[in-house]
């Protein structure tokens, strides 16, 4: 029989003292004290203590002896105050009790292979095979109700504002986006595939064409590519685009929902607008297009102090085009030998750096690694260059740029972690705006496109398309919180004509463009309005509101770092007869 519940676990407080009640949920801890069994119940709402009494009901009193953890189970009984030394004040429902007088075991419970509890010291891929035991973990389930509660916000926000919501095709054509697609064989077209969507990118910009000048998507993505914490196979897009608008039109949409996220989620304000930093200016001041701006560490470029020294690593660098800099770490000049040579060795083994140059600015006293070969004038003028104080440490770097400014900005992320520099309590937002338009691959020799192939060049600097396209800005941007990429967009190019230049520049013959995109020219033809958006990564968003550690704790049914959902065993091999449904033969040994 069921019992209906009529209050969840986590509803009773005292008020509710005296009333009948009807509870369901898994039992989460189990105590026997003599005559009374104390159980904790638990659904996704709370704990509840209930009493097992044999002078409120003894059939209930002796059912209740079977009970273990994850039992599934229904309660009536009546709420009762605890008396005041019972009181458990780490219980939201902690100055009340249960007392049962009807019991319902709906289901028995084998020991699961891990306690279910928040802090679990478990092997992740075995909490991954037993997915549905982890998420009854309530720090999961915490993480699920957040994300529910976002995408709610992110519909509301965008509805108010007049977007529509469109769903794009999940089935569509292979395009180069920057990663491998996932394909998808066709049966009623043999020898063809689809491919399942990296963004809607086409799909938006059509309706851009189309009329529909404020679109916005929650939607699935797909890349084939090597996994890490913050990456999935499949992942979760806001996708928005707006007709008639520029940069700083999409970026106060976006900042309106940012700071609306924040504040419904977590309790956070965020001052708007959102500072704006260059690319270049991230790269020669943080080593990163993403930099944390929870803690500083900014650089200091030495080269025109040390390009005249006798020592030859600074002055053959400078002397080549390349850069000398580093950054102050505050308070930490005192460390010993031990300790630097473990910092030259992250320097090398995690940031790819040669070596590691120090100075130590100690009351009475400043030492450099390189002191042999740098006149204490020069080390001096570096210090004051720097802004370090007594007791502060400099790492320097020297290297190509922009190698160099990479591996600093390496090096500046994992001293900060080492030494606690980060501020956990902040979030720091802004955007990163004039990306290069294009990056030379030095292997096929040729330009690609920095974002995607439809991203605009900065108006001012379409006269070095032909002359020096290296040195084209685009009308990119990305959004950063916490040193975490969690949106990109651009203007894109409307107009056919530099449309099909862009496409020059990137190798792409008109034949090939035709084939690839021809469908979005076409569309082009017929009037298409200057327009632009952004996708956010919704994933990572979540990931960052709530504190975790990877993207697998904030989506319900994730991937292993191979690609692999443990829990039912997929990817897997398929009867050999769908195979020749779809005229697929495999190698042999596969």
């Amino acid at each position: 029989m069921l019992l209906k519940r009529t209050r969840t676990c986590g509803e009773l407080r005292a008020a509710h003292a005296g009333e009948r009640v009807i509870l369901n949920g898994w039992v989460d801890t189990r105590r026997d004290l003599g005559g009374l069994i104390f159980i904790d119940l638990r659904d996704r709402y709370g704990i509840t203590q209930v009493v097992f009494s044999p002078q409120d009901n003894a059939r209930a009193h002796a059912a209740a002896d079977a009970l273990r953890g994850e039992y599934v189970i229904g309660v009536e009984g009546v709420v009762t105050n605890r008396s005041a030394a019972n009181v458990n004040a780490k219980m939201a429902t902690g100055e009340v009790e249960v007392r049962v007088h009807e019991l319902q075991i709906y289901n028995a419970a084998d020991t699961t292979p891990f306690e279910i509890v928040d802090d679990t010291k478990t092997n992740e891929d075995l909490r991954l095979k037993y997915r549905y035991l982890d998420l009854r973990r309530p720090s999961m389930q915490r993480n699920l109700i957040l994300r529910s509660k976002a995408t709610i916000l992110v519909r509301e926000y965008f509805d108010r504002h007049g977007f529509v919501e469109v769903e794009t095709p999940v089935l569509m054509r292979s395009t180069p986006e920057g990663a491998r697609d996932y394909l998808v064989p066709s049966r009623v077209n043999p020898g063809t595939f689809y491919a399942l969507p990296q963004s809607p990118q086409t799909y938006k910009q059509i309706l851009m064409v189309a009329g529909m000048d404020r679109y916005f998507q929650i939607v699935k993505c797909f890349r084939d590519e090597d996994l890490r914490a913050d990456r999935q196979p499949e992942f979760t897009q806001i996708d928005v685009e707006m007709s008639f608008v520029d940069e700083i039109a999409v970026q106060e949409m976006t900042e309106g929902l940012i700071s609306e996220l924040l504040r419904e989620t977590i309790g956070v304000e965020v001052a708007l607008p959102l500072p704006r930093m260059t690319y270049q200016e991230g790269m020669t001041r943080y080593g990163s297009d993403k930099p944390d701006l929870r803690f500083d560490l900014a650089f200091t470029d030495f080269s025109d102090l040390v390009k005249d020294t006798e020592f030859r690593v600074f002055r053959q660098t400078v002397a080549d085009g390349g850069a000398v800099v580093g950054f102050v770490v505050p308070g930490q000049g005192h460390l010993g030998r031990g300790m630097m040579d473990r910092l030259t060795e992250k320097a090398k083994n995690e940031a790819g750096a040669n070596g590691l140059i120090y100075i130590k600015n100690m009351p009475g006293e400043v030492f450099s690694s390189v002191a042999k070969f740098v006149p204490e004038d020069v080390t001096a003028a570096m210090v004051r260059a720097s802004g370090a104080a007594e007791g502060d440490l400099i790492l320097i770097l020297a290297g190509r740029k922009p190698d160099v400014y990479a591996q600093l900005g390496t090096l500046r992320l994992s001293v900060a972690q080492e030494f606690n520099l980060i501020d956990t309590t902040r979030n720091a937002l802004l955007w990163v705006t004039d990306f290069p338009l294009l990056d030379f691959d030095p292997e096929e020799k040729r330009w690609v496109a920095m974002h995607h192939p439809f991203t605009s060049p900065k108006p001012e600097d379409l006269h070095l398309m032909d002359s020096d396209p290296g040195k084209v800005r685009a009308r990119a941007y990305d959004l950063v919180m916490n040193g975490s990429e969690i949106g990109g967009g651009s203007i894109r190019i409307h107009d056919p004509a530099m449309q099909r230049k862009m496409f020059a520049l990137l190798g792409i013959g008109e034949a090939e463009a035709q084939e690839k995109f021809g469908f979005l020219l076409d569309a082009f033809r017929f009037g298409a309005p200057p327009h632009g958006g952004l996708a956010l990564g919704l994933d990572r968003i979540i990931m960052l509101l709530t504190g975790s550690r990877s993207l697998r704790d904030v989506i319900a049914f994730p991937k292993n770092q191979r690609a692999v959902s443990l829990m039912d065993n997929c990817p897997d091999v398929v009867d050999p007869r769908q195979l020749d449904e779809l005229h697929i033969q495999l190698k042999p040994g596969l």
